[in-house]
């Protein structure tokens, strides 16, 4: 499992004070208010930035780090990605799950039979949909609903399905 999860990517500046524009990838918008720090990829290195400022201005969050006063020292951010310890993530609920956790879950059916693995989770307004490749080449769509999703096993690295009647036609 990775150590660091992504909780935003850098899109522009704003202004010339040094404060950047975020678009969010993480559920909780708000968990940025409570952020102390957080872990810049430039691609060649991983910086460590402590959050000075936090405002939010329609889905962006706008955040100001210390020691990053113009423009000028934050251009290059543009288009790089921010992420958090799994110290600094938020706290999960029960059969709760971080997205980059579930990817290559072995998929097995009720019949402890393999099916497939969890290639992506696509997020919808209603619930999540696991999209699942399948042994024989085909791909799955399941929605991420206590009536599909048996159980989960992180440390197997196994996740138990039942698929409704059409799923697979």
């Amino acid at each position: 499992m990775d150590e660091l999860l992504q909780v935003g990517i850098i899109t522009q500046t704003h202004g010339i004070r040094g404060e950047v524009k975020v678009f969010p990838t993480t559920d909780d918008v708000k968990r940025f208010k409570r952020l102390k720090e957080t872990i810049l990829d430039t691609g060649k290195e991983k910086i460590t930035l402590e959050i000075e400022g936090v405002k939010f201005f329609k889905q962006f969050v706008i955040l100001k780090f210390k020691g990053f006063d113009n423009i000028n020292d934050v251009e290059r951010y543009k288009n790089k990605s921010l992420y958090v310890t799994r110290e600094n993530a938020v706290r999960l609920r029960r059969n709760e799950y971080f997205i980059a956790d579930l990817i290559d879950l072995a998929v097995f059916d009720e019949e402890d039979k393999k099916i497939g693995t969890l290639a992506d989770v696509m997020q919808t307004g209603a619930n999540d949909v696991y999209v699942i490749n399948m042994t024989d080449g085909r791909e799955l769509l399941l929605p991420a609903i206590k009536e599909c999703i048996l159980s989960v096993d992180m440390e197997e690295r196994k996740m138990v399905v039942h698929i409704l009647d059409g799923l697979l036609d």
